[in-house]
């Protein structure tokens, strides 16, 4: 049965994978696969005591026990395709791994009472590439979770064989969208900084809950942008619970999207906060330098965007060299500079040298631009 939005792909060869959709009314792409396990052993609104959280459930059932979902929508395999008028092609928004993303509208022709709403749903593939424990993990994060830059999960459908999981809908569609467009349309500086700040707040959420999650799979396609382009965090199938008490580290299976995945992690299979500000870092870099982490069109040398800019991004000359000439003339050089070295510190190969994201938050409040785009 397949999950929401990451499947596994082995982290040697790096062979070629059926593509996932990236984020809720996102749309796909074939560059960054992803990585295969490999065997080892603050601020919010709405948040919720997350007591319940520690364990995703085995089963539906189980999860259904929980009474941090009940508020979610129970919805039937029919209204689903009501919303979706029988799952039209012209209504689909991706297709990946775990199946089909559609945009669907949930309104008193699909429900008597219900207020028209605009959805993004899910459909899972019973032979797509994932399983049901990220589907269940999704349904258990996000059912629970609340705050303004985490995507909202509005209900789920689990009918014979279907399961179905029903979004908010995300106008704008992925930060990879509008970061790398096949168009010329482009993000402005302030946006970028703007989106920066609304991931690092999700992520500073999550890391300082109660029982703090890892994201795990943090990436430009992973973040989604509603109709005012606020941004939020979509996908949580292979978030984890993090460490607690004095444990410094959780021991798991290596999975993620290569290029974005913390070198430690990547070595060791230790999971702890410090892994998502280096993936953080990456986005950041991404935004800075308008390129992807990974591109196989660009020369061998700048293959992997980390290894190749993060040395110049101390070098102020050769640094504003390789910055996206889309955004000239937008900033002032005192902000770039400065997030130029957070990207730095995020990627530092050393997980202890990584701030923290409140940290992060912290520092890019400060460099909001005034005024509008």
């Amino acid at each position: 049965m397949g999950s929401c939005q990451s499947v596994e792909e082995d982290i040697a060869g790096l062979r070629p994978s059926k593509q996932v959709v990236h984020g809720v009314g996102s749309y796909p792409t074939k560059r960054n696969p992803l990585i295969q396990p490999k065997l080892n052993a603050p601020e919010g609104h709405d948040s919720r005591r997350r007591s319940s959280i520690m364990v995703i459930p085995e089963t539906v059932e189980d999860l259904q026990q929980n009474p941090g979902i009940s508020d979610l929508d129970i919805f039937k395999y029919e209204e689903m395709k009501l919303a979706t008028k029988h799952f039209r092609p012209n209504h689909v928004l991706g297709e990946g791994g775990f199946g089909i993303v559609y945009k669907g509208v949930i309104d008193e022709h699909v429900r008597p009472g219900y207020e028209t709403t605009y959805v993004a749903i899910k459909e899972l593939d019973p032979e797509g590439l994932q399983g049901d424990r990220e589907w269940l993990a999704e349904m258990n994060y996000l059912g629970q979770l609340r705050h303004p830059n985490l995507v909202k999960l509005i209900g789920y459908c689990c009918e014979d064989d279907h399961r179905l999981l029903v979004y908010e809908y995300m106008e704008s569609g992925s930060l990879e969208k509008h970061l790398f467009p096949r168009m010329c349309a482009t993000l402005t500086w302030s946006r970028r900084m703007k989106v920066a700040l609304d991931a690092a707040r999700g992520l500073a959420f999550l890391h300082g809950a109660e029982m703090p999650v890892i994201y795990r799979d943090f990436k430009t396609s992973n973040i989604l942008l509603d109709k005012d382009f606020n941004a939020k965090l979509s996908d949580f199938g292979l978030a984890k619970d993090g460490p607690m008490g004095d444990q410094t580290h959780v021991s798991t299976r290596v999975m993620g999207t290569y290029g974005y995945a913390a070198p430690e992690y990547v070595m060791t299979g230790h999971l702890t906060a410090r892994s998502d500000v280096y993936a953080f870092g990456v986005v950041l870099l991404e935004m800075l330098i308008g390129r992807r982490a990974i591109d196989k069109t660009r020369p061998s040398r700048e293959y992997n965007l980390v290894e190749w800019a993060r040395p110049l991004l101390h070098h102020n000359k050769k640094f504003f060299k390789i910055l996206d000439p889309r955004i000239k003339g937008q900033y002032s050089s005192r902000a770039v500079v400065k997030v130029a070295g957070l990207a730095y510190q995020c990627l530092s190969q050393n997980p202890k040298g990584r701030p923290v994201m409140s940290q992060v938050v912290e520092i890019l409040e400060a460099l909001q631009p005034r005024g509008k785009d």
